[in-house]
């Protein structure tokens, strides 16, 4: 029986802490962490691009799967986190101790579907794309590792959104960093053959990412066994619910859907760029890479933003609900603020970093400051997604994502290639996330007429 003081000490944080003190203290560490993991995004590529500019390309291509994979696990997570909060601020112990074992067996069954990708589909993946052999080759040795050995990456999710959702963000930050640590300490020893080990090449590259991952997951369990006493995980007598498991996917699977659209843009985008050059497709994962250290942030704050929305929301304090949400929206749009300053005076040196060849920094400057025009927007709408999600409105998130990202933006990548000008390809980002914000301020309408102000009414009468 967890200890009924400790629920006490929870809700007494999370439901009446100051909220911009509560927001930092619990997102803060995420946030930390995150951009830990861009680093880590980064240097990866970094350290890929000195094998070959092909290389690096099969690591871009690689993208939309390894998306599709983290959009699985961290959708599951999601509605476990979501599910689990709402029971604590309830007060069911019962209900927060089932969720949690749900989840960690839903997150179980994700692993097994990308085993069975990874042992079958990892090469055709990059044939479909049009890539040459070579680049192929390189792509099926380094997803392959990463789908068949992606146990680590789910277990490392649910262990760290059960913390999170009993407050304890401080923790995820220990294991994120483990994770991203040791992947930038093993990435060149293992590429490169250092202090004797085997030269692994690409490969090498995706053993640092797993093993990272799996120490990652390892910490996590040890954690939450240790300090995450308000959840007891515990098999004896547990008997699936599939009502609960209805609820959980209810919440995470918008998320997995609003995440796995990213990867269908990715893939399209990568078809519709490669038919300029590798080098084009090269640039666009380059991006990707460095926007990491612009979105990471963000979706820490999200992180440390999420339990407590679900909390209040379950605890019916609609106040602090709107105040949480204010506070992010306010940090997310001076975070890619920012990002976009630096993006604008610094694209040839961020590109460097990837030792860049000529035709790479000519392609590669316009499109990063052109792209970077979508971060003055995209604060509020990544902020507003998680926002759904946290009160139970997964579904506005998936529709969010859907109009932006193939409604609009694989469209107008297609059509403005058509004008055979490369550079005029990349603005569809822009344009593409000022749909976003439309789609949110209606969507946000929505959220406040038959949520917020009957919980606001009925906080009034009590």
């Amino acid at each position: 029986m967890a200890n009924p003081e400790k629920i006490v000490s929870t809700e007494n944080k999370m439901g009446t802490m100051p909220i911009n003190r509560l927001l930092i203290s619990m997102a803060l560490p995420m946030m930390l962490s995150m951009l830990v993991q861009a680093l880590y995004n980064v240097v990866d590529s970094i350290f890929v691009s000195m094998i070959s500019e092909e290389a690096l390309t099969a690591v871009s291509m690689a993208y939309p799967m390894q998306n599709l994979l983290i959009a699985l696990g961290s959708g599951l997570a999601v509605g476990t986190n979501a599910l689990l909060s709402r029971a604590l601020g309830r007060k069911d112990l019962r209900a927060a101790n089932s969720v949690a074992i749900h989840g960690i067996l839903l997150s179980a069954c994700g692993y097994l579907v990308f085993l069975s990708l990874g042992l079958t589909i990892s090469r055709w993946f990059f044939v479909v794309q049009g890539a040459s052999d070579v680049i192929a080759d390189y792509g099926h040795a380094y997803l392959s590792v990463i789908m068949c050995a992606s146990f680590g990456i789910f277990t490392e999710f649910i262990f760290e959104r059960l913390m999170q959702s009993t407050g304890k963000t401080i923790y995820t930050m220990f294991t994120q960093g483990l994770g991203a640590i040791t992947n930038i300490i093993m990435d060149p020893i293992l590429i490169f053959g250092l202090f004797g080990f085997p030269k692994l090449g690409i490969a090498g590259a995706a053993y640092a990412t797993v093993l990272g991952q799996i120490l990652a997951a390892i910490l996590a369990i040890l954690l939450n066994t240790l300090f995450n006493k308000e959840i007891q995980i515990r098999f004896k007598g547990f008997r699936v619910d599939p009502a609960l498991i209805g609820n959980i996917l209810y919440i995470g699977i918008p998320s997995v859907i609003m995440i796995a659209i990213g990867s269908v843009m990715t893939f399209c985008v990568n078809k519709t760029l490669i038919v300029f050059s590798s080098t084009a497709v090269a640039v666009f994962g380059v991006y990707f890479k460095l926007q990491s250290f612009a979105f990471m942030p963000i979706f820490g704050l999200n992180n440390g933003m999420v339990p407590i929305v679900a909390f209040n929301y379950g605890a019916g304090k609609p106040d602090r609900i709107i105040r949480t949400r204010n506070l992010a929206y306010v940090y997310a749009v001076s975070i890619l603020v920012i990002a976009f300053a630096i993006m604008q005076l610094f694209p040839a040196r961020l590109l460097g970093l990837f030792h860049a060849s000529e035709s790479m920094l000519t392609i590669g400057v316009p499109a990063l400051r052109i792209i970077a025009i979508s971060f003055l927007f995209a604060g509020i709408s990544v902020i507003s997604s998680s926002f759904f999600q946290a009160l139970g409105n997964g579904i506005y998130s998936m529709l969010v994502s859907f109009f932006r990202q193939l409604v609009f933006l694989v469209p107008l990548v297609f059509f403005l290639s058509k004008t055979g000008d490369l550079t005029k390809v990349w603005f569809a980002w822009p344009i593409a996330e000022l749909v976003a914000v439309a789609c949110c301020a209606f969507f946000m309408n929505l959220i406040d007429r038959n949520i917020l102000r009957p919980l606001r009414q009925a906080a009034d009468h009590k």
